[in-house]
């Protein structure tokens, strides 16, 4: 799942081929990625040891961040490689960041893969300081939106002893929603059990959270409900808060990914054939009160979720709830990513 990794892979595979190359290149790349992010990246052959890295990210929520990144921001950044980059204050112009890479002080073998893989993961130590810089600093008790993913907003509000986060999740195929609905409900099932004490309780609702009255109707309207997590304070200070927040702005791109992998096998009883008797079938449906018709339509959809639940709780659960809520690295042989030039 390369789109969740926190290394772009994009950004990745040009910085290996810069530090890679044998003779000098004239590079001069724009990158766009999703989370409406954008990099350029330059290297001249006149001096191919350096190289320029600018980034541009959206505000995360309007109104509550400044253009401006802080010094805690740029000291993480600056904690990426020390040995090997230098901010340029001030960035260039339509960026918030820009950094100059010494590629002769990347170490040789096999650490220059992992310093590298280090510098590209720059987009995610950016947005995770300042989501965390806002949690810290940002008295709000009322829903706060913030959008990551455009058109994919989601909720936090900030409590004392903990934070909620409440997720809207859309879909445009029904098959997906009738496979995430299951899937959203063995995740309370089995992920508030004692076994997974430690982990952000979650819930799920087909209608809005009490939390979300007031909010607008657009943000409101979705077909595969709404998801919410109680985080405590210690998820997001304890050893790796960048990868814990990197995965709340990734929430709705992760439930996608594996709605969509789990789709061609829980379907798979679907698509046999059925057998219709004819007029006899028509006369019946004809003569059906419209209430017999909707218990027909529901009973159909909840053996389809019963069945696909089964499903998940051998195929799919179990890795989503490691992967997500223990929180450790994504990691995937996916490279899907657009790079325009």
């Amino acid at each position: 799942m390369a789109f969740i990794d926190r290394a772009s892979p994009a950004l990745t595979e040009i910085l290996l081929k810069l530090y890679r190359t044998e003779k000098p290149l004239e590079i001069d790349h724009h990158i766009y990625e999703i989370g409406s992010a954008e990099y350029h990246i330059q290297s001249h052959a006149s001096n191919p040891q350096i190289a320029y890295l600018s980034i541009s990210l959206p505000p995360l929520c309007q109104g509550l961040q400044s253009d401006k990144l802080s010094n805690f921001t740029i000291q993480k950044v600056k904690g990426l490689c020390p040995e090997a980059l230098e901010i340029v204050d001030p960035p260039r112009e339509g960026y918030q960041l820009t950094l100059i890479l010494y590629l002769n002080h990347i170490p040789p073998a096999k650490e220059h893969v992992k310093i590298i893989r280090e510098i590209s993961t720059i987009q995610s130590v950016v947005l995770s300081c300042q989501l965390k810089d806002m949690l810290q600093n940002v008295e709000f008790y009322k829903p706060i939106k913030f959008v990551y993913h455009p058109r994919e907003p989601f909720f936090l509000i900030k409590q004392p002893q903990r934070i909620i986060a409440i997720f809207p999740i859309r879909f445009r195929e029904n098959a997906d929603v009738i496979i995430a609905t299951a899937f959203f409900q063995e995740l309370m099932d089995v992920g508030n059990s004692d076994k997974w004490a430690k982990a952000p309780r979650c819930s799920w609702s087909a209608i809005p959270p009490p939390e979300l009255r007031g909010e607008a109707f657009e943000d409101l309207s979705t077909n595969g409900g709404f998801v919410s997590f109680d985080i405590s304070s210690h998820h997001v200070e304890g050893k790796r808060p960048d990868k814990i927040l990197w995965n709340l702005l990734n929430f709705n791109a992760y439930v996608r990914y594996h709605v969509k992998v789990l789709h061609p096998t829980s379907l798979e009883e679907n698509r046999q054939p059925k057998r219709l008797e004819g007029c006899k079938y028509v006369k019946k449906l004809v003569r059906s009160s419209k209430n017999k018709i909707l218990k027909r339509r529901w009973g159909g959809f909840s053996r389809q979720i019963k069945r696909i639940r089964s499903r998940l709780k051998i195929h799919g659960f179990g890795r989503f709830r490691q992967k997500w809520l223990r929180f450790p690295k994504f990691s995937s042989n996916s490279k899907g990513y657009t790079k325009l030039e």
